[in-house]
């Protein structure tokens, strides 16, 4: 066991050591390689043990001889050699390279009605921008331009008008209404003043008598038209003046009473103020305006209007209404005599004051006893204007003196619609 072979190294199992030459100059033979171990399986060997094996592989590999490479030769990892470029069959030709499609880039299209102030507050400035969008006071001088000497008047004289407007529309509801309610309250007093006066003017029941107190702005009388309503009644006060009107119909200074031969002439507001002669113009000939003093009642009625004259006795004068109503104008005399002109209706302009004369329109003398009565209102035309004014006449009709056993008594035309 310890000696050694002539000229050779020593043979032993350790690893790490060299195998020894082979006899008479050959190459050095390999130990033998256990079998069942990799490096066996590949070199036909079984290696010593396990802890030879990793040395065994490294010996394999430096010894093992070249192999010569051959077209079918298998190499050492799984697979075969592609075939030789003679067997090769043809390639395909690489389809050519499809360029990528670059969307579009998205143009926003602004909306109609925003400038070009709107874009440049949001950033986007135009070239011919002579300022920084950024700067606050920039983009305030570009949100309110400075006002041309055109564009401020123009400004004034809308501000005027749209001033101006307002103004009137206040003129108009306080005319209309408020006007109204302080009026309202103004008759509400005369008429109680009234009522009081008439039920003071009694002695143990006896006849009241028949008396007139008349001071300007104070009620002596009341008016009712019928037509109008059963509501309709207002104070009729003494006087003409715009204080006088505000409480009521007003009684021309001078003209005659009622019942009195003559012409009892009355003013009334069309709008504002009461309004007690606002309907005035739907007055017919032969409707009734009845008059309560303290001690009767008076009928009067409309008179025919212009045009009606000719066939009113066979006509609308054969109504039970317009029993007593006939035509001022008299045929028989030159021209119509006195009353020719006087007529139910007519619209006459403010200096027309012929309209209230004893006798309408004449300025001639004729005796009191040849007078008619007549009953006369008078009103702005048309309504909420004073460029003319509305002429109503009436005849007496009817009286009869109020009965003081039957205070509540009343003419039976206060029915009438």
């Amino acid at each position: 066991m310890g000696g050694t072979p002539a000229g050779g190294v020593p043979v032993t199992g350790a690893p790490g050591r060299r195998p020894s030459p082979s006899p008479a100059g050959g190459p050095p033979r390999r130990p033998p390689t256990p079998q069942g171990s990799p490096v066996a399986d590949r070199l036909g060997g079984a290696p010593r043990s396990a802890a030879d094996a990793p040395t065994e592989r490294v010996r394999a590999r430096a010894v093992a001889p070249p192999v010569e490479p051959t077209q079918f030769a298998k190499p050492v990892f799984t697979g075969s050699l592609p075939p030789a470029a003679a067997t090769r069959p043809p390639q395909r030709p690489a389809p050519p390279v499809r360029p990528r499609t670059i969307d579009a880039q998205t143009v926003v299209i602004p909306r109609v009605g925003e400038d070009r102030d709107a874009q440049n507050l949001h950033g986007v400035a135009d070239a011919d921008d002579e300022y920084d969008v950024g700067d606050e006071d920039a983009v305030a001088a570009r949100e309110h331009p400075e006002d041309g000497i055109g564009r401020k008047a123009v400004r004034g004289i809308g501000e005027l008008l749209i001033t101006a407007g307002l103004v009137v529309l206040l003129f108009v509801v306080y005319e209309v209404y408020v006007t109204d309610l302080v009026s309202a309250g103004k008759q509400d007093d005369v008429t109680a003043a009234l009522d009081d006066q008439w039920g003071a003017n009694t002695v143990d029941g006896a006849q009241r008598e028949a008396k007139y107190e008349l001071i300007e702005g104070s009620a002596f009388a009341k008016i009712y038209i019928p037509v109008f309503g059963p509501d309709y009644k207002f104070s009729i006060v003494e006087g003409t003046t715009d204080a006088d009107l505000e409480v009521g119909p007003g009684h021309y200074v001078g003209t005659a009473l009622p019942g009195e031969p003559g012409n009892f002439a009355v003013a009334g507001h069309r709008v504002g103020k009461g309004s007690p002669f606002n309907d005035l113009d739907l007055l017919n000939s032969c409707d009734a305006v009845v008059v309560e003093t303290q001690t009767g009642w008076f009928v009067y009625r409309v008179l025919p209007m212009e045009g009606e004259e000719q066939g009113w006795a066979e006509g609308r004068g054969r109504s039970e209404k317009c029993a007593n109503v006939a035509p001022m104008k008299d045929p028989a005399q030159p021209g119509g005599g006195p009353y020719a002109q006087t007529v139910g209706q007519e619209i006459v302009s403010p200096k027309q004051g012929e309209v209230i004369n004893p006798i309408p329109h004449y300025e001639g003398e004729v005796p009191v006893t040849q007078q008619a009565s007549l009953l006369t209102l008078t009103t702005c035309h048309p309504r909420f204007s004073d460029k003319e004014r509305l002429i109503i006449h009436a005849t007496l009709v009817k009286q009869w003196e109020k009965n003081p056993d039957k205070p509540t008594e009343t003419p039976p035309e206060l029915e009438e619609s």
